[in-house]
């Protein structure tokens, strides 16, 4: 569920053993004076608003056109947390109606 919801963004790594996925730095072609960047810890297999943990990281350019460090909206880990959480029960619903 998780490498569905962030399935728009290069995956760095995923350990399935670790429940760590990082991805890659994302530019959206909106804000190419952006760059986002995602972790997502899966900390249990219950489908609980504890159980999946994400880390965002945000950078805009400066007039050199370097990196800087920026502020993420609180909410965007939280929001990320219920679509990954949300597209589990999606995919469990689906594994159980192909089960009968």
């Amino acid at each position: 569920a998780s490498l569905d919801t962030l399935d728009f963004m290069p995956l760095a790594s995923a350990d399935p053993f670790g429940g760590l996925i990082i991805t890659d730095w994302y530019q959206p072609v909106e804000s190419p004076n952006e760059r986002l960047k995602v972790h997502v810890l899966i900390r249990d297999t219950a489908l609980r608003a504890d159980g999946v943990k994400v880390s965002v990281f945000r950078q805009v350019r400066d007039a050199r056109g370097g990196w800087l460090d920026a502020a993420v909206e609180p909410r965007t880990p939280t929001e990320l947390e219920d679509k990954i959480l949300t597209r589990a029960r999606q995919l469990r619903v689906a594994s159980v109606e192909n089960q009968r």
